[in-house]
């Protein structure tokens, strides 16, 4: 089969790339996805919420197309096509109607903008070096674990705390140097981390940073294939939600020295909007005592096959 006739088999419920070319356009791509993250919050709104009688027979779950038109101001016809994905433009105004009626949140309405190509919103750049002193920034704020993460989690440098923390993420290499691949691919037992209510969040981020790579082929094949690997991720990928980064309390499973809790913080990197350094804070002096004790005996061993509990 010719490389442009091959499409994805990625099981997405939310219907984004099912059946799309690899080779497709980003704008074709964009107009699916706002598509396909319009129905998704759409849906999600009932009749009481936006202060409509439900009245009977309703099989629609949530808004029909003509109630989010009629409440944004806008024509239904209008807003059946940009829910379609045709090529049509919306302003900053109309769409600002329809995340309204949708009860969008902030992070909801950028990423709104980002796949509506709203002029002015800061899009995707190629990828870019990190600064030449940020290793030394990494290395100064030892003790305490340190790392960078792009816009998709790829990890794209550490101190040697993190690196103890997370072993398997600091000696991956290619698409296992992800943190999402590790938390939800890599399970034969060198992941630390798992904390249900992380990672729905995590992947919330890399979906509202995926709208300024749409068609970026980097992107997609990292998509499709931790979807094929682990259905959660596909799950929670197809339901669209998006969130920014914010401060977080995580639990390192560490043996032998046990439980490490930990608070984090975010910092952007000047000149890469989707780079992020993330420190990372022991919540108390005995989780300090047992980063200490980490780091005498040289970091964490996991069992071949067994997955840390916690």
């Amino acid at each position: 089969m010719a490389a442009a006739e091959k499409t994805r088999t990625l099981s997405d419920p939310g219907g984004t790339l099912i059946g799309m070319s690899v080779h497709a356009g980003a704008g074709e791509i964009r107009r699916t996805e706002l598509a396909t993250f319009l129905r998704s919050r759409r849906s999600r709104i009932t009749p009481a919420d936006a202060g409509i009688e439900p009245g009977p027979r309703r099989k629609t779950p949530g808004l029909r197309r003509e109630e989010v038109a009629l409440l944004a101001g806008v024509g239904v016809t209008w807003y059946t096509w940009l829910e379609q994905g045709r090529p049509i433009n919306a302003s900053v105004q109309v769409l600002d109607s329809v995340a309204r009626v949708l009860q969008m949140g902030p992070a909801e309405r950028w990423h709104l903008y980002r796949l509506a190509d709203v002029p002015g919103v800061p899009a995707g750049r190629a990828a870019q070096s990190l600064p030449d002193d940020l290793p030394r920034v990494l290395d100064a704020l030892d003790p305490f674990a340190a790392c960078v993460y792009d816009g998709k989690f790829d990890m794209l440098a550490c101190n040697s705390t993190y690196a103890l923390l997370f072993p398997g993420l600091a000696k991956a290499t290619g698409i296992e140097r992800n943190a999402l691949w590790q938390l939800f691919a890599a399970m034969g037992g060198n992941t630390p981390l798992r904390e249900p209510l992380l990672l729905p969040h995590m992947v919330a981020i890399a979906r509202g940073n995926y709208a300024r790579h749409l068609g970026d082929p980097d992107w997609e094949e990292f998509i499709s294939r931790l979807s094929a690997v682990s259905t959660e991720f596909a799950d929670l990928w197809a339901g669209h939600q998006v969130a920014e980064p914010a401060p977080l309390k995580k639990r390192f499973n560490c043996p032998p020295v046990g439980i490490l809790d930990m608070t984090t913080a975010s910092f952007a990197v000047d000149g890469s909007p989707e780079y992020r350094m993330i420190s990372y804070l022991p919540a108390t002096d005995a989780d300090a005592a047992k980063i200490a004790r980490l780091k005498e005996i040289g970091g964490v061993q996991y069992p071949a096959e067994s997955e840390p509990q916690g």
